[in-house]
């Protein structure tokens, strides 16, 4: 028989009592009243906060949504299976959040931030950031002065984008909204190859799951998932996954933002949502107003597109934003930027309709894209006449800005006179001469799907279109003129394009300029 040593039990004993806990651990739990249609009522759970996460006995979580007299409105985050009339449901205590660290770039996650990739878990450190976040206050933002390069040379000269501004995209379906927000995402290449990345998050909701892996093989092919993320809500989920997806995708961008480094977040889009929120709110039983929508669908995009701020370059006063967990807070920095691009879809280009007049007044500027240049050839079909950008201006580089000065102007005026050039013939030299500009504008504003520009190109071939350099260059020859114009620029005067990048338009890079356009242009 084998000895029994007292000391050892007395070890084994010690060990287990030093785990005991004297108190009794107190779970708040309620009991299911009703449950169905992807919400259930709880009675029991006095204490909930709005936004809590509660745990059915099945192991599915739901939101608390609605805080009534007698019981609580949650809203599921998943399919009811198992759950009925009298199931128990246990708060969990914590806000709706989600984990966000290093290793989430490059994934794609689902609402909740659970890796849908089959890549496996996340790796690396954690910080659990709450969905649901106030905004920065006016004390902690500073004005946009930092381009954000789309490498769409419509957008960059004519309404161009800050960091930590944001800008709406907006347009019928299938006018290339989700292809003008990718080529974005793909423009910041060149910034991450420098070594300062703009971190890319792209929220997909509502979407067929395969749209989405299409999107995820592009930005793979293109060496973007390297610094992106992919947020997916896809039309099989149920709605509240569908409402919470760009919460999900702000806490992401939020994370590199507030550790002082610039974010891109794309929604798209934010009609979806709504729907889904209005699905979730009608089946809650709150009252319906314009559309059927509830009355706090504005505050619902207002909150979200709100969080995209450009955040003041001091680390003490960027520490103070509230709602931070302590592990992060020793990483913050100032100076760091989410910019916003939310998409809108319009029914038969309608922009009075209810949603896309509220998130036009959120945003700081729209990118409109209409059916008939879509379909007339002009891609991005960007319609110059009610595109905006509030901010951009003041944020583009000043080669830039003085060589796309006048360019808005003239294809506002080419638009205008073009009309009136398909009634009569007889047309007096100057508004031929505008006419004969603007439609070798039209030709340099095109560009081909996943093509983005660097800026340098940008201004060089734009310097030509709004000088009128290519006035001997027939309409149909422009593409061929601009890939020549630039590969010999790139070739022989890199000098010159490197000035143009460092935001100096001087006298002697113009000449250049004039000179090599004038040379190309006798060939044609």
């Amino acid at each position: 028989m084998a000895e029994v040593n007292p000391a050892e039990v007395s070890a084994i004993l010690k060990q287990q009592l030093s785990g005991f806990e004297n108190k009794a651990s107190l779970d708040e739990v309620g009991t299911v009243l009703t449950v169905g249609d992807g919400i259930a009522r709880v009675y029991g759970l006095s204490n909930a906060q709005y936004g809590e996460l509660v745990e059915f006995e099945t192991g599915l979580e739901a939101i608390v949504l609605n805080l009534e007299e007698d019981n609580v409105g949650v809203v599921l985050l998943g399919p009811s299976v198992g759950i009925s009339e009298g199931s128990t449901v246990k708060r969990t205590q914590r806000i709706a959040s989600i984990k966000v660290g290093e290793g989430i770039v490059g994934r794609v996650v689902d609402t909740l931030g659970n890796p849908i990739d089959g890549k496996g878990p996340i790796e690396g450190e954690t910080f659990e950031m709450p969905l649901e976040r106030k905004a920065p206050g006016v004390i902690y933002r500073e004005p946009v002065t930092e381009p954000l390069q789309t490498g769409i040379k419509s957008i960059d000269a004519m309404v161009p984008i800050g960091r930590g501004q944001r800008e709406l995209v907006i347009g019928d379906r299938q006018t290339g909204k989700t292809t003008v927000c990718i080529d974005t995402i793909l423009n910041q290449k060149e910034f991450y190859d420098a070594g300062e990345p703009v971190y890319c998050i792209y929220v997909a909701i509502g979407q067929k799951a395969s749209t989405v892996a299409g999107i995820a093989k592009t930005l793979e092919d293109k060496g973007a998932m390297a610094y992106t993320t992919i947020v997916a809500a896809n039309a099989s989920d149920p709605a509240p996954m569908q409402v919470y997806a760009p919460f999900a995708g702000a806490a992401i961008g939020e994370y590199f933002r507030d550790t002082g480094r610039p974010g891109l977040i794309i929604y798209d889009d934010l009609s979806k949502q709504a729907v889904a929120y209005r699905e979730v709110s009608l089946l809650l039983r709150r009252p319906p107003g314009r559309e059927a929508y509830p009355g706090d669908v504005f505050f619902l995009h207002s909150r979200l597109l709100e969080r995209a701020a450009k955040v003041i370059n001091d680390d003490g006063i960027a520490r103070d934003m509230n709602d931070l967990p302590d592990s992060l807070k020793d990483k913050v920095k100032g100076g760091g930027s989410l910019t916003a691009l939310p998409v809108i879809e319009t029914q038969a280009g309608d922009v009075s309709a209810y949603i896309p007049t509220n998130v036009i007044s959120i945003t700081d500027g729209q990118i409109f894209l209409t059916s008939d240049l879509f379909n007339s050839g002009v891609r991005p079909a960007i319609n110059v006449g009610i595109s905006v950008s509030r901010v951009g201006g003041s944020a583009q580089i000043k080669s830039m800005k003085k060589v796309a000065g006048t360019l808005k102007l003239d294809q506002a005026q080419f638009r205008e006179l073009e009309a009136f050039a398909k009634f009569g013939s007889d047309l007096d030299a100057a508004t031929l001469n505008v006419i004969e500009k603007g439609k070798r504008n039209v030709e340099i504003l095109k560009q081909g799907q996943n093509d983005p520009y660097t800026v340098e190109n940008q201004i060089a071939i734009v310097y030509a279109g709004s000088k009128n350099l290519l006035r001997k260059v027939p309409v149909n020859k422009v593409k061929e003129f601009e890939v020549d114009y630039l590969e010999y620029l790139n070739a022989k005067h890199r000098d010159v394009l490197d000035t143009l990048k460092a935001g100096k338009l001087t006298e002697e890079v113009t000449n250049t300029l004039e000179k090599v356009a004038a040379e190309l242009s006798s060939k044609y």
